[in-house]
């Protein structure tokens, strides 16, 4: 019974030691990462963070997250935000078209005879709330 419970409780202990071991590695990840995204801080501070996460990396972690902790989600949102913008920028490049676009497509096709009234009232209708036109 004595070497169920030992067993039962180094069980434990190595759960716990995983735990900590997990969550040390995440804070030092999130830290790095913080640091490459920090635009303000020079590259002598940031080194001297890279160093300290070497050798003391639980401690330095810390301390990092109650120095600079506050400002972490900033920059990632500023990130979030950027690359929103430059997916959102790529999409209209590619895309190539306004609405005003497609309802000047939708006007020459009218013009053309290609499309009766009703269909350009509806692609017209179609590229004003944003969806997709069809191609007809």
């Amino acid at each position: 019974m004595l070497n169920i419970l030992e067993s039962l409780w180094d069980v434990l202990v190595l759960f716990f030691f995983a735990f900590v071991l997990l969550g040390s590695l995440i804070a030092v990840v999130m830290v790095l990462s913080d640091l490459f995204r920090d635009r303000a801080l020079n590259g002598w501070a940031k080194a001297a963070w890279i160093v300290f996460l070497v050798f003391v990396p639980l401690l330095t972690s810390l301390v990092y997250l109650i120095a600079r902790g506050g400002s972490m989600p900033d920059r990632i949102n500023e990130q979030a935000r950027e690359a929103r913008d430059a997916t959102d920028a790529y999409i209209r490049d590619v895309a190539g078209s306004s609405p005003a676009d497609e309802v000047a497509k939708a006007k020459a096709l009218l013009d053309a005879g290609t499309i009766t009234p009703d269909e350009f009232a509806a692609m017209k209708a179609r590229a004003i709330s944003g969806e997709a036109v069809a191609a007809v």
